[in-house]
């Protein structure tokens, strides 16, 4: 992905803020596709990621955005109010042209704009599959998003040999799945697989 590529978060950032709309409230506690998080670290996790893209898109840098991946913060009392906000306040942030140029940091991990920009839309297209699928919701990301998640899970499958992917080992799926089936695959999930 170039720094001249860019394309807007927002629409993938409000589908999961519609999702967050959508869980109920005695979900929190139930499972996810992503082993390591209930729903409620799920919401957590979404919660401190978006506000970490948000600041490496405005190269606010600081503990949001040195903090490594690891266990899901706690999730905010305020959470159906604070998440959506933030999910937009990060789509907001990435829509500035100077987001995509030169370096910033997430997860403690120096990069170009553009490469945070997707990993970014990853973030947000794979969770955002693993909040749908956790509490049977429908689940249609943004094209661009899905493109940009796709893109950058495939070049880091690539560099490991094609076996290893951000999250686990790839999954491997049909070639004729849809996009979306070799994203999720891609990201060490079975795409047919219910938590």
């Amino acid at each position: 992905m170039t720094g001249t590529t860019t394309f807007d978060l927002g629409p993938q950032a409000a589908l999961v803020a519609r999702l967050v709309s959508g869980v109920p409230d005695g979900a929190l506690a139930g499972p996810t596709p992503c082993p390591a998080y209930a729903v409620g670290d799920l919401l957590g996790h979404l919660a401190g990621l978006a506000v970490a893209f948000g600041d490496a898109a405005r190269k606010d840098l600081g503990p949001t955005t040195d903090t490594p991946p690891g266990g899901a913060p706690p999730l905010p009392g305020d959470w159906r109010e604070r998440l959506p906000r933030a999910l937009g306040e990060l789509a907001e942030a990435w829509r500035d042209p100077a987001a995509w140029t030169g370096m910033t940091r997430a997860g403690g991990v120096d990069l170009p704009g553009a490469v945070a920009a997707a990993v970014a839309a990853d973030e947000l297209v794979v969770h955002g599959w693993d909040l749908a699928r956790a509490t049977g919701q429908e689940y249609a990301p943004d094209a661009a998003a899905l493109a940009a998640s796709h893109g950058f899970l495939l070049a880091v499958a690539e560099e490991s040999g094609g076996g290893q992917g951000v999250f686990g080992p790839v999954v491997p799926v049909p070639e004729d799945a849809s996009l979306l089936d070799r994203t999720v695959g891609l990201s060490g999930r079975d795409p047919g697989l219910t938590p």
